[in-house]
């Protein structure tokens, strides 16, 4: 049965499913994916990154900055992240398969996972490192200090904006973005550490910077992580409360009840629904999908497979379950 609708294709599976979708997520044989990966964005921020940690290691080397030689490691792991973001960009564009309908874009969250769980372990070995120098602060060459950290506040800021665009909707390139936006706090902090120690003498301004700039990282990092789990563990997206679902379900005419309801992300940007519905009358099964269709765009949920039922079906699935 074809859709009125030419963006939505709806048809009816042998199983008696119906299954509709936007273009916004096309999958299995025969589908592609239409969907745009920050490569190009991912490669410059890469480029400009290990440059800035070739001169970090040697500014922090030569000055003696906890503050500098910390944002380095972190730059470390941000090459190693924008090194794998950038490979799941590409790969995850790949098509799906009968093996995998949904194609690669769980690599997505894998990656924003790793980079994540990264960011939370180096982060906890910088603050330790800023504690013990705390206790025992040291002489810095703030001059060069000033020098390499205004050198990196520039490239940090050219990274972050050529990131910032497309990372809303990609969990992947958010966390290279996050890396980087940390490494931009970073500079921000030992930028203004080196300012104290050249004008003020205050050496624990260095490690003071170290501590509240990792705070910062560290609270970005566990979000991240936080939300790449619940996707995996395919948990109703936060932004969106299941009961309204429901009730926008069984408002709609024709459907008595709504029972095996889920919502699910793929990705952000690709949120997945399937229920099983109770309906009066069978003649009306495309006007009741049309208006499921509709409901479901509220949430922006782009991806919906819908069981219509009689009542008693609800009954035989009760009796197997049993």
């Amino acid at each position: 049965m074809a859709s009125s609708r030419p963006s939505t294709d709806t048809s009816y599976h042998n199983s008696g499913h119906p299954h509709q979708h936007d273009g916004a997520l096309e999958h299995g044989v025969g589908h592609s994916h239409v969907r745009e990966a920050p490569v190009s964005s991912l490669r410059v921020a890469l480029v400009l990154t290990a440059a800035l940690l070739v001169i970090e290691v040697v500014g922090g080397l030569l000055s003696n900055s906890i503050a500098l030689l910390a944002d380095a490691g972190h730059m470390l792991t941000d090459v190693a992240a924008l090194g794998l973001a950038l490979f799941v960009a590409w790969f995850s564009q790949q098509p799906g398969n009968p093996q995998k309908t949904y194609g690669y874009l769980r690599w997505e969250i894998l990656a924003a996972f790793v980079n994540g769980g990264t960011l939370l372990l180096i982060s906890a070995w910088i603050l330790l490192t800023a504690i013990m120098r705390l206790r025992a602060p040291e002489p810095v060459g703030s001059g060069l200090m000033l020098s390499v950290a205004a050198v990196g506040l520039v490239v940090n800021l050219i990274a972050a904006r050529v990131l910032a665009v497309g990372s809303s909707h990609n969990l992947n390139a958010r966390g290279a973005y996050l890396h980087v936006l940390g490494d931009l706090l970073a500079t921000v902090g030992t930028l203004a550490a080196a300012l104290a120690i050249r004008y003020t003498g205050w050496l624990i301004a260095d490690p003071i910077a170290s501590i509240l700039t990792t705070a910062l990282i560290m609270a970005g990092a566990w979000r991240l992580v936080r939300e790449s789990v619940d996707i995996l563990l395919e948990s109703t997206p936060r932004h969106i409360p299941l009961p309204a679902v429901r009730g926008q379900l069984e408002a709609i005419p024709g459907i008595e009840s709504v029972h095996d309801l889920h919502v699910w992300s793929v990705t952000p940007a690709v949120i997945a629904m399937s229920a099983h519905c109770i309906v009066r009358e069978s003649g009306q099964h495309q006007h009741v999908l049309e208006h499921i269709h509709d409901a479901m765009r509220l949430f922006g949920i782009q991806h919906v497979t819908i069981q219509l039922e009689r009542d008693d079906m609800l009954d035989r699935e009760r009796h197997l379950h049993a």
